[in-house]
């Protein structure tokens, strides 16, 4: 939820209280010209449903390929020593 909450920076201010095991948020919809028209309160909670979801697919997605995305690294900057000492 705080990386939901982050990216409505401009967009709205959230408070987020937890209420026994459920968390509580509190969406207000910013004036900000430079990102259009106030959302309703409707469309507010859309985009940040929608925002959650995203941020925990990213989670999911980030944790299932930990392993090959070190794998690439490792692969990439073990390149990048055997290069330089070729060089030096």
């Amino acid at each position: 939820m705080d990386a939901a909450t982050y990216r409505l920076i401009g967009t709205a201010t959230c408070r987020i209280d937890k209420a026994g095991d459920r968390y509580v948020c509190r969406l207000i919809s910013s004036v900000n010209p430079q990102k259009g028209a106030v959302l309703s309160p409707d469309e507010l909670k859309e985009r940040f449903l929608y925002l959650v979801a995203d941020e925990n697919l990213r989670a999911r997605v980030a944790e299932k390929t930990e392993g090959v995305r070190n794998v690439i690294l490792a692969l990439a900057f073990g390149a990048l020593a055997v290069d330089q000492n070729d060089a030096g």
